[in-house]
C-alpha cells in the first residue's frame, strides 16, 4: 500500500493529465477549416482561382461546425480558442488576400499587394480583439465585420465573375476598393449580427422551416450568384444599420430638443 501523500500525488498527476489532453472532434473541424486555407493557397498559385473560392467557402463550413460542436457537447477549451484563431488567420486572412491580389490587384502593382496585406494585417486585427473581448461584448452582435464575413465576399465575388462567364478582371478599381473596405470594416466598431441566438434545436415557427427550405433550394439553383448575393447583403447591413441607428438617435435628440422648448414656451405663456 503507497502513503496517504503519494496516492494525492498521484492522483493529482492524473487530473493534470487529463487536463492537458485535448477534445477531438472540434479541433479535427479546426484542422479541416486549416486545411482548406491550404488547399485555397496552393489553388491561387496554380491559377485555379475558382478551386481556391470554393475551398473557401468549405472553410467556412467547417469553422461553423467546429464552434456548433464545441457549444454543443461542452467540449471547448483556451486551446480550442487559439488554434481556432491560428487556423482563421490562415484560412480566411492569407487565403481570400492572396486569392484577390493574383485574381485581380496584381496589375495594381504596390496598391494591390498593399491592399492584400492590408487585408491580412487586418484580419488579424480583428481575431486578436475578438479573443480579447469575448467576454465583455454581447453574444448578440459582432464588433466589426467578421472575419470568415470578409473572407466568404471576396470567394463569392471571384465565383460570381466566374459564373458570369469570365475568368476574371484584369484590373478593376472597384475590387481594389473593395479589398480596402473589407480591410477598415474588420477594424471598425460596426455592430454585425452574429446569428447564434438562433438555436435549430429549439421550436421555432413552422413559416421558418418553410423559408429555410426555399432559401437552399433558392441556392442550389444558382449557387455563385445566391451566395455572392447573401455575402454583399451581410456585408452591407453592418454600415446600413449603423447608419440608420445614427440617425434614428439624432431624429430622438432633434425631437427631445423640440419638447422641451414647446415645455418652456408653454410655461412663459402661463406665467
Amino acid at each position: 500500500m503507497l502513503p496517504p501523500k503519494k496516492q494525492v500525488k498521484r492522483k493529482s498527476n492524473k487530473r493534470k493529465q487529463k487536463k492537458r489532453g485535448i477534445y477531438l472532434l472540434p479541433n479535427l473541424l479546426t484542422t479541416g477549416n486549416l486545411f482548406c486555407g491550404f488547399y485555397s493557397i496552393v489553388a491561387t498559385i496554380n491559377h485555379d482561382f475558382r478551386t481556391a473560392a470554393i475551398a473557401i467557402l468549405f472553410a467556412c463550413l467547417f469553422d461553423i461546425l467546429d464552434g456548433k460542436v464545441a457549444r454543443l457537447t461542452g467540449s471547448s477549451s483556451r486551446f480550442g480558442v487559439e488554434y481556432d484563431s491560428l487556423a482563421d488567420l490562415v484560412a480566411f486572412g492569407v487565403a481570400p488576400a492572396l486569392l484577390v491580389y493574383r485574381w485581380a490587384l496584381e496589375p495594381f502593382g504596390r496598391l494591390g499587394w498593399g491592399a492584400a496585406f492590408v487585408f491580412v494585417a487586418c484580419g488579424a486585427l480583428r481575431l486578436a480583439r475578438f479573443n480579447t473581448q469575448t467576454n465583455s461584448t454581447p453574444k448578440k452582435h459582432f464588433v466589426g465585420l467578421p472575419i470568415p464575413g470578409a473572407a466568404l465576399m471576396v470567394a463569392t465575388t471571384v465565383m460570381f465573375f466566374y459564373r458570369m462567364g469570365g475568368s476574371g478582371p484584369t484590373k478593376h478599381f472597384l475590387l481594389l476598393a473593395m479589398t480596402y473596405l473589407l480591410g477598415f470594416l474588420m477594424v471598425s466598431s460596426i455592430p454585425y449580427n452574429s446569428f447564434k441566438e438562433f438555436d435549430g434545436f429549439q421550436r421555432m415557427p413552422f413559416r421558418t422551416l418553410f423559408l429555410i427550405i426555399l432559401l437552399l433550394s433558392v441556392i442550389a439553383a444558382q449557387p455563385s450568384i445566391m451566395l455572392f448575393t447573401l455575402g454583399f447583403v451581410y456585408v452591407s447591413s453592418g454600415p446600413l444599420g449603423y447608419t440608420h441607428g445614427l440617425l434614428q438617435s439624432r431624429r430622438q435628440s432633434v425631437e427631445g430638443q423640440t419638447d422641451s422648448q414647446e415645455m418652456v414656451k408653454s410655461k412663459n405663456r402661463t406665467k
